[in-house]
């Protein structure tokens, strides 16, 4: 065998290996069921809004089904005239118990807009836990359970959530779900099972005001594009750790075309490069369709393998996370536009970000390009 061909079998089997885990341990993941706990102490969810995507009131409303006493929250925009606003009204005059609090700008100022949203939020937040969670977000039964037992672990420090995408009409919506699903919540579930418990996701951050103030407040996350990242860096340099909470929410997936599809990926690529250049290398061993492009002509018996690992994986993926059944040549494609963008991501450093066009500097801050 030559030296091409025998790295080439190497990071095929290590992919095959990836597959298998990473379907098995999705499935373990979404059979999880949270402990009951008595511990329900005061909390405020913390929505940092941005424009109107579709649903966003019913969005919103999946946050009160529990029976949560002392539960508020604060929705902050930028300007008055953001159309999130009526969604937020909406949601006031449907649940007129409920204490939901709109904030509409404010004196601070960073260059990540959603940290300063949420800096302008947080005077308005009340005692107890804060939890921030992105708009696209759809919580379920359960949810504050779950994330506030997670919380309550001896060592926890802020307890994050994994997401499943919940496709819109149209094939990039779909194929958006799909780069999630079958992408980054297996590579997440898969890092932690080999000890990597760094990740922290926009999806819910939850910690005490005090975890907060003691890991340098907002300000620590306020020049970087991967807040959320940087805010549980900051965490664990209090010595706590990062926990997971048993549960999963929902984003809506709802891409206008195939640039948003394109520029929201290499966004997220992008942001992962920036904090973590060598792992996002290494996962280049998750990338199916390397192994379609290499194999026919250095490898080829190895193929079949391939794909049958790829497509047990997907379907074992589908099962646990009650979602469709993909057909055969969607799961192809979505996995040769994970290559292209994928590629992609490693011959830049720009970025697009609610019609903003931004550069990721080396250390992680953001220089906009506008």
């Amino acid at each position: 065998m030559s030296v091409l061909t025998m790295v080439l079998a190497a990071g095929t089997v290590a992919g095959m290996t990836f597959q298998l885990a990473a379907g098995r341990l999705a499935a373990r993941f979404a059979s999880r069921r949270p402990p009951p706990t008595g511990h329900r102490p005061p909390v405020t969810l913390l929505k940092p809004l941005c424009g109107a995507e579709p649903g966003l009131a019913d969005d919103l409303a999946t946050f009160w089904r529990d029976d949560w006493p002392g539960l508020r929250m604060v929705c902050g925009v930028g300007d008055a005239d953001d159309p999130a606003v009526e969604a937020v009204r909406t949601l006031q005059a449907r649940l007129p118990a409920a204490d939901i609090r709109l904030v509409v700008g404010g004196p601070a100022r960073a260059g990540n807009a959603k940290v300063a949203n949420l800096m302008n939020m947080l005077p308005h937040a009340g005692a107890g836990i804060l939890v921030m969670a992105d708009s696209d977000m759809r919580a379920g039964p359960g949810y504050l359970e779950a994330v506030v037992g997670a919380l309550a672990a001896p060592d926890a420090g802020l307890a994050t959530c994994l997401y499943v995408g919940r496709p819109e009409q149209g094939l990039p919506s779909r194929l958006g779900a799909m780069g999630i699903n079958h992408g980054f919540l297996p590579s997440v579930l898969v890092g932690r099972a080999l000890g990597r418990s760094d990740g922290c996701f926009g999806a819910t951050m939850a910690l005490a005001r005090d975890t907060l103030d003691q890991a340098g407040g907002l300000a620590a996350c306020a020049e970087v594009l991967a807040d959320d990242y940087q805010l549980g860096r900051a965490v664990r340099g209090t010595g706590r750790s990062i926990a997971l909470a048993p549960t999963l929410v929902d984003t809506r997936v709802d891409e206008s075309g195939w640039g948003d599809l394109a520029a929201h990926e290499l966004r997220w690529s992008r942001t992962i490069a920036s904090v973590a250049p060598l792992a996002a290398l290494a996962s280049v061993v998750t990338q199916p369709a390397l192994a379609w492009a290499a194999l026919p002509t250095v490898a080829w018996p190895l193929l079949p393998a391939a794909l049958a690992c790829r497509w047990w994986a997907v379907r074992a993926q589908e099962r646990a996370l009650g979602l469709p059944t993909a057909p055969l040549w969607l799961i192809v494609l979505r996995d040769w536009l994970s290559l292209a963008l994928f590629t992609a991501a490693l011959c830049g450093r720009s970025v697009t970000w609610r019609g903003r066009r931004y550069r990721i500097r080396r250390d992680g801050t953001l220089e906009s390009l506008a």
